[in-house]
């Protein structure tokens, strides 16, 4: 159970990398590769999520789950990735959108 749980707070760590790493890309005109680190956000979400899922499962296959400090850790880690991401993917798309803004103007 601990590895599962080590795993998603790692997994979630990744996103939030990935993520940031994405809008330091887009804040410097490198919307292509912002977007690849994105993508790799993404899969480092659903790696999470896939860890997250195999907890559930267990406590909804009858197996008793402990609630520790460290699973409600990992859920807050996993939380805040995604919204995290999400808002930083919001921000690229506006970024992007500014610059092609200001590419139209000069041309």
């Amino acid at each position: 159970m601990e590895e599962l749980i080590m795993q998603i707070i790692i997994d979630s760590g990744d996103v939030r990398y990935h993520a940031y790493e994405a809008l330091t890309l887009a804040n410097e005109g490198k919307f292509e590769e912002a977007r690849e680190s994105i993508k790799r956000a993404n899969e480092a979400m659903e790696k999470a999520h896939e860890a997250q899922t195999s907890v559930l499962f267990k406590e909804a296959n009858g197996e008793k789950v402990e609630i520790s400090a460290l699973f409600v850790h990992s859920q807050d880690h996993l939380m805040t990735a995604i919204s995290e991401k999400n808002l930083i993917a919001q921000l690229i798309e506006m970024r992007k959108s500014i610059q092609d803004l200001i590419e139209a103007k000069n041309n």
